[in-house]
């Protein structure tokens, strides 16, 4: 009875940190609106660069793999958050080729057939495992390790921070964002036992709590003009 009691608080408040981390999610699949207003005002992608979108979706497509019922039968939250983390990823590389030059329209397709060619090796690839554990493990440890490299972009942020001094690339309601939305998924991945997704999203909180600590350290000292998000991970 005590165990029975303590597993369905352990549910709910997994479920409760997953449903958190899906809201949260939602700020930084907005994040780019700003810097899709001005390509879409000017008609020209300037020199913005579309990678980081081309890896977002993959990221989203492999995580959201892992989280459905073939792969994982218990990270549902997991799927829905990646699921349309990838819808807002194809909707930015859309208006991306819409409005680039020639060159970077063939580029950017080449990259965005890359990612679904890539995702169909991997789903192919896991369907042909019949031990339901390796086909979990192998596919939890490639979207740990995408997940964990997209954490590379953070990274950049907090140098140049750093270095510069200046915030300004670095706004506080998406630093805010990604500890919020790491943390959530942090706790969601120890409430369900799950190391392919507390590891990488418990870097993603201690990068996180670094960011806020230098937005409040080097606020001052910026000017909070001007900004353009950069890319940020999703769970």
């Amino acid at each position: 009875m005590v165990f029975s009691a303590s597993h369905s608080v352990f549910i709910i408040c997994r479920d409760a940190a997953g449903i958190a981390g899906n809201i949260f999610a939602f700020g930084l699949f907005l994040s780019p609106i700003h810097t899709y207003r001005r390509i879409i005002r000017n008609r020209s992608t300037e020199e913005f660069s579309g990678l980081p979108y081309i890896y977002a979706l993959l990221n989203c497509l492999i995580c959201t793999w892992y989280g459905s019922p073939l792969v994982s039968s218990d990270n549902l939250l997991i799927m829905t958050v990646n699921s349309a983390g990838a819808v807002f990823q194809l909707v930015y590389i859309a208006l991306f080729i819409i409005y680039a030059e020639k060159s970077k329209k063939v580029r950017m397709l080449g990259f965005l057939l890359a990612d679904f060619g890539l995702f169909a090796i991997i789903v192919f690839g896991s369907l042909q495992m019949t031990d339901l554990v390796m086909r979990r493990l192998i596919v939890g440890l490639l979207s740990c390790v995408s997940l964990i490299s997209m954490f590379a972009s953070p990274m950049f942020i907090i140098n140049l921070v750093i270095r510069t001094k200046s915030v300004e690339f670095m706004p506080f309601y998406l630093s805010l964002s990604t500890f919020l939305m790491s943390t959530s998924f942090f706790l969601y991945g120890i409430f369900n036992y799950d190391l392919f997704i507390y590891v990488p999203n418990g870097i993603g909180t201690i990068l996180g709590i670094i960011q806020l600590a230098l937005y409040f350290y080097y606020k001052d000292s910026s000017k909070e003009d001007s900004r353009e998000p950069l890319i940020v991970p999703y769970p």
